[in-house]
Formats: C-alpha cells, sequence, structure tokens
C-alpha cells in the first residue's frame, strides 16, 4: 500500500486510463501518485472527473476555474469568475465536458475549445452525468432531473419530476435509468423511455455516492451501515425488488462507495476511517485500509478492480492493491 499525507481535503481520489491514481484536493492542487502536482485553483477544488482523453483530470474550483491537469502540465479550460464549479462529468465517448456553475449547467469540447453551451435551471445544478454515448446530461437540481442534449444549442429538457432536492445523479451503462440522490436519505430513480417513478427508501443516512457495476445489474450505494446493493437486471430494474446489504457493520456508515463496472466488485469508504474491497459473487470483504481515522471522503476502484485509492477528509490517503 503507497500513502500520502497532502494536509488537505481529498476532494476526489481517480484512476485516469493507464491505471495511474490522482487526487484532487482542497488547496486547488491535483497530485498524482508518481509524485507531480499542479496547482490547478486558487481556492479548493470542489469536484473533479477524469478527462474524456483518458489522461489527467478536469476540475472545478471555488474561484470559478474550470482546468485540466495532467502530471505535465495544467491547461485552463474555462473561466466563470465569482461563480463556484460544483459538479463535473466528461465523457470520453463523445468527448465532452460538463459542469454546474450555480444554475447553469455548461458543456465544452476536449476538441474544439470554441465549442460552449449553457443550460439554465431554475434552482442550482447539484450533480451532473452522462448518458453512455455522451450525448445526453442529466442535471440534478431542486425537484428532479433535467435531461438536456448535449450539443443541441436551443431545446426545452425533458423533465423527470419528484419533489425535493436532487443533490447526484447517475445513468445506467445502458442508458435506460437515471437514479438520483436525495437530500433526506433516499434515492429515487426513473425509467427514461417513459419516465416511470422508482422511489428507494430506507436509508439511515444520507446518500453521497453512487455507482452501478457488474454492466449495470447492480446499483451500489452508501448512506447505510454496508453498501447497498439494489437489483437492476430487466426492464423494470428494481421496481418490485428488494435491496440487498453488504459489510454491514453497526459501528459505522458507509459514505463513499466505487466499483468496478463491468465486473462485481465494490469497494466501500466508512466514516471511521476504513476501506475495503468485495467480490460480491463471494461476498468476502477485504480489508484495505484496517486502521481508524477521518471520514473517508473520496474512492475510486480501478476498472479491472485490481487497485483502490481513497483519501479522507484530512487530507490522509492510499493507495492499495485488491489480493483476493
Amino acid at each position: 500500500m503507497s500513502a500520502y499525507a497532502f494536509d488537505a481535503y481529498v476532494t476526489a481520489a481517480l484512476f485516469d486510463r493507464a491505471g495511474r491514481a490522482a487526487f484532487a484536493l482542497g488547496d486547488g492542487t491535483v497530485r498524482f501518485e508518481a509524485g507531480e502536482t499542479q496547482q490547478a485553483h486558487e481556492g479548493a477544488v470542489l469536484a473533479a472527473a477524469v478527462h474524456p482523453s483518458g489522461q489527467g483530470l478536469v476540475t472545478g474550483g471555488d474561484d470559478g476555474r474550470l482546468a485540466w491537469a495532467e502530471p505535465a502540465g495544467l491547461q485552463e479550460l474555462a473561466s466563470l469568475p465569482g461563480r463556484w464549479i460544483e459538479a463535473v462529468a466528461a465523457s470520453g465517448e463523445s468527448g465532452l465536458i460538463a459542469f454546474a456553475a450555480g444554475r447553469d449547467l455548461q458543456v465544452r469540447d476536449a476538441a474544439d475549445p470554441k465549442f460552449q453551451r449553457a443550460f439554465a435551471h431554475e434552482r442550482s445544478v447539484a450533480g451532473v452525468a452522462f448518458d453512455p454515448k455522451g450525448r445526453r446530461i442529466a442535471a440534478a437540481t431542486y425537484g428532479g432531473v433535467a435531461l438536456w442534449y448535449a450539443r443541441i444549442e436551443a431545446q426545452k429538457p425533458s423533465i423527470l419530476k419528484w419533489a425535493g432536492s436532487h443533490v447526484a445523479c447517475a445513468f445506467s451503462p445502458d442508458g435506460k435509468f437515471v437514479v438520483s440522490a436525495m437530500q433526506d436519505n433516499q434515492l429515487h430513480g426513473w425509467r427514461v423511455a417513459d419516465e416511470k417513478n422508482m422511489r428507494m427508501g430506507g436509508y439511515p443516512a444520507k446518500v453521497k455516492s453512487l455507482v452501478f457495476l457488474a454492466k449495470g445489474d447492480m446499483l451500489a450505494t452508501s448512506g447505510a451501515n454496508g453498501v447497498v446493493i439494489w437489483p437492476f437486471a430487466g426492464s423494470t430494474g428494481p421496481m418490485g425488488k428488494q435491496a440487498a446489504e453488504v459489510g454491514f457493520d453497526e459501528a459505522a456508515l458507509v459514505v463513499r462507495v466505487a466499483a468496478a463496472p463491468a465486473l462485481g466488485w465494490v469497494s466501500a469508504g466508512l466514516d471511521d476511517g476504513r476501506v475495503w474491497a468485495c467480490d460480491l459473487a463471494g461476498q468476502k470483504i477485504i480489508p484495505l485500509k484496517a486502521e481508524k481515522g477521518s471520514p473517508i471522503s473520496a474512492l475510486a476502484m480501478r476498472a479491472d478492480a485490481g487497485r483502490v485509492a481513497w483519501g479522507d477528509e484530512d487530507g490522509n490517503a492510499g493507495v492499495a492493491e485488491v489480493a483476493p
């Protein structure tokens, strides 16, 4: 295991396409596991995603800047002075980058510096996600999730309505479902084709993290004493089905989840600083960080499930090999 002490809140831990770990921090820097550092923002990094090229991270900050940090250099992609960029998503399939700045959803093209789109909402956008082809964007906001076509300039979005504040969202890998995390300890989902609602509740805490795995047959979330696994196989998703809970521990809550999207592997970061991984086929828990500490604030699993990276609220971070 490799351990790091960054002395700043770890906003995001991510693996690039080559499987190298990078960390985005509350001091505005992006740190790479080989030791390179880029000062991406004057303030804090608020959100990050892997660049569409698969190299380095795209970060949004409280300085209104959208930046692309690589080990070899830094490039500014957008500047919105006085705004906070609190959510970022990127699509390797379409080459697009989406980010939220207040009530606006902004879109940029990694291959065309002149391309810009801005889509306005009545309330602030708290989460963004691309569909599998990178053509549509889901924007989580108050009252539901808005679906936009990423490249079309003048349009009206499709609104997936549900009362309450929606703070994060995800498309299923087949594009058939959208799921959002809400402010009030629950998820809500929709079948995109007919906007059929799916209520997914019963959480003891706010869901801060959600991710699809097993090629979309499962959805893993935080917000409970174990990782909550919802079944999504078939045309009806979790409707009429029960969720399972993996790695139940009454002494701690899972606050972050990560997964290998094509595989049945999931990782959990706990509010007492511990990290573990599990192959859901056998449900054997593999401890990756057994010592307790500050709550885990960032978590990532490499696509082949071979490595997990994490960071916590006090700036401690690590990368571990997953050895079944």
